[in-house]
């Protein structure tokens, strides 16, 4: 499968958006978090990914085909020093266990060099072991787990993994 990301375009911001509601949804069993009132969850940091140039946005793309996306930004998670942040990141159910996450990871690497931050919730599992093994690799089994400064949405507190990717 040929996996390709592509920075979003302001054009492309509502796509965005729209995958963005997808992610929160799913993710909503993990944290609990709530919609608002208009049956939306909303995004507050969409606009500073088309204007901060420290916020990156990527659509995943397996064989040509909008899989999903990647935020990468400078946000620390822990106590540690920081370079990067994968702040969220979704595959579409249809493109997992068929190497997307792996190639999207390697291919932000690839451009985003640096330590990093990667948080997680602890009953979101598949994050979990996607995550360590990116971690594991990435740094030579290298890497610190660390508590998040903040907890999620329903108090569970964040697992952070902190790594040099050379």
């Amino acid at each position: 499968m040929k996996v390709e990301i592509k920075q979003v375009s302001e054009e492309r911001k509502e796509t965005l958006a729209n995958l963005l509601e997808k992610y929160n949804y799913e993710f909503s069993q993990y944290d609990k978090r709530q919609f608002g009132d208009n049956g939306l969850f909303g995004y507050k940091y969409l606009n500073n990914y088309f204007t901060d140039s420290d916020r990156f946005a990527y659509f995943i793309y397996a064989d040509n085909l909008l899989a999903g996306f990647a935020l990468i930004n400078k946000y620390h998670e822990c106590e540690r020093p920081i370079d990067w942040s994968i702040a969220e990141f979704f595959v579409s159910y249809n493109f997992r266990r068929q190497g997307v996450a792996t190639e999207t990871v390697r291919q932000i690497f690839g451009i985003h060099k640096g330590y990093y931050h990667i948080k997680y919730h602890k009953k979101n599992e598949a994050s979990a072991v996607l995550w360590n093994s990116v971690a594991k690799k990435y740094s030579n089994n290298s890497y610190e787990i660390c508590v998040g400064d903040e907890p999620f949405d329903d108090g569970t507190e964040a697992t952070v993994l902190f790594f040099e990717v050379k």
